[in-house]
């Protein structure tokens, strides 16, 4: 098995290193799918923080460009996105971090439509609401943080262990399983190369109608990070503007 997509943002630092990965494998461009961010900081200049990701990248289109925080001149950039989408240097334009709230007002007034919405979900924040209004005007959810980083014991939490047992899988496995049959794409993250195996290993199973409700009984409905509507996470993401 191959990992075919390729998860980074200039925030990352580490643009010029995955650009210089992917010429090193010798991987066929056509055959990956490469995703990357605009930093809130570059808003205002979008289209060249664009361009030069695309320099760092060693490539002349990106699959997917996502709109990294809901904070600072976010139209603005938006409108370079549907610029470089139009111009076929982007392929698919989106969004991150965004609620609810800022995604209608986004998608309402964009002449093109997010087409992802990269959000931090997991078994304990199912984000059952922002579902509900991505699925109604046709804007995919992505987790980041499927595992929720390990927090709240996830990979030994006794409901993930106990179902994932019938299916001799394990917690983790249960987890991103349970994403899959919800609808929600998944980038889970390891460096172990055994895991990245195990992650791999989600489609000869298939979880129960009883298995989903007693894994949807553990949403807590509350970001285990921080909340982008909480105003000290807002004023921190200021205070490095």
């Amino acid at each position: 098995s191959v990992y075919r997509m390729i998860d980074t943002a200039e925030a990352y630092g580490n643009e010029k290193e995955v650009g210089a990965g992917i010429k090193a494998s010798g991987m066929d461009r056509k055959k990956l799918f490469l995703v990357t961010k605009v930093n809130f900081k570059s808003y205002e200049n979008a289209e060249q923080t664009v361009l030069q990701s695309l320099e760092n990248l060693q490539t002349d289109y990106i699959d997917l460009l996502l709109l990294h925080w809901p904070f600072a001149n976010y139209y603005a950039a938006w409108r370079s996105l549907e610029k470089l989408y139009t111009e076929g240097k982007v392929r698919a334009i989106g969004v991150s971090n965004f609620g609810p709230d800022r995604y209608l007002d986004i998608q309402h007034f964009a002449s093109v439509k997010p087409a992802v919405n990269q959000i931090e979900t997991h078994v304990f924040q199912q984000q059952k609401l922002a579902r509900e209004y991505l699925k109604k005007y046709g804007c995919q959810i992505e987790s980041w943080g499927p595992f929720a980083e390990g927090r709240k014991d996830m990979f030994t939490n006794p409901v993930l262990t106990a179902i994932g047992a019938k299916y001799g899988k394990t917690a983790a496995q249960t987890a991103l399983r349970f994403l899959l049959q919800s609808d929600v794409v998944i980038i889970p993250k390891s460096v172990h190369k055994e895991r990245m195996q195990q992650n791999f290993e989600l489609f000869d199973f298939t979880l129960s109608a009883e298995d989903m409700a007693a894994i949807e009984a553990l949403d807590g409905g509350e970001s285990l990070f921080f909340s982008h509507y909480d105003p000290k996470t807002v004023e921190w993401f200021m205070s490095i503007l």
